[in-house]
């Protein structure tokens, strides 16, 4: 099929980015003395935006205590977004390999925080934009995540292609009339997405010249 423009999460697509989340989590934790968590804990509440991961790891429900949090989690990742962070296998030369390609970034990171790292893997020049979760009203899987760039940029949604490892980025693609690439290589379970029935599965990035043409 013919794909002009191809839409990536970050987190568990392009980069594992789970060390340097937990680091900064950690570091709002200990400011607002509250007990760490272990890695394993912080990656199962990746997924849904900043301010849910920072309410999950509080595990409270004050709206004050979380947005101090945020600041705290915010202004430490943006120096330490890529200390531990590492690309998947091939993502480089599948970006090279889609050169002529519109390549937009979406997540529910704030866009500064993908800005972040993007840079500091080497990888910010490949994207045309970045789409982030910063507005908590509008943030995958729903339909104005992709929407709002969809009319800005002047997409064709039926040569749009949306790439991503988690359940929420296939409900997204099918919310918004998107095909839908799931990559098995990140936090997301196949009993969970498999259901949803993605246009495609692959577990190495390179397949995307299978699809993409």
């Amino acid at each position: 099929m013919r794909i002009d423009t191809v839409f990536f999460d970050v987190d568990g697509t392009l980069v594992d980015a789970t060390r340097d989340i937990t680091n900064s989590v950690n570091h709002a934790l200990r400011a607002l003395k509250m007990p760490e968590l272990s890695r394993e804990k912080v990656v199962s509440y990746i997924g849904t935006g900043v301010r849910d991961l920072l309410r999950q790891s509080l595990s409270v429900d004050d709206e004050a205590l979380v947005e101090k949090a945020v600041k705290l989690f915010g202004d430490h990742y943006v120096e330490h977004a890529a200390d531990e962070t590492v690309l998947y296998p091939h993502v480089i030369e599948i970006l090279e390999y889609l050169k002529d390609k519109r390549k937009i970034i979406l997540t529910n990171r704030f866009s500064s925080f993908a800005d972040a790292t993007l840079r500091g893997v080497g990888i910010r020049k490949y994207f045309e934009e970045i789409a982030g979760g910063d507005d908590y009203s509008c943030i995958k899987p729903l339909a104005c995540a992709v929407d709002g760039v969809v009319g800005r940029l002047g997409i064709d949604k039926e040569k749009a292609l949306i790439v991503g490892d988690m359940d929420i980025d296939v409900m997204t693609g099918k919310n918004s009339g998107v095909k839908t690439c799931w990559i098995t290589h990140g936090l997301g379970r196949a009993e969970e997405i498999v259901p949803l029935k993605p246009d495609y599965i692959i577990d190495d990035l390179l397949e995307l010249k299978e699809i993409v043409r």
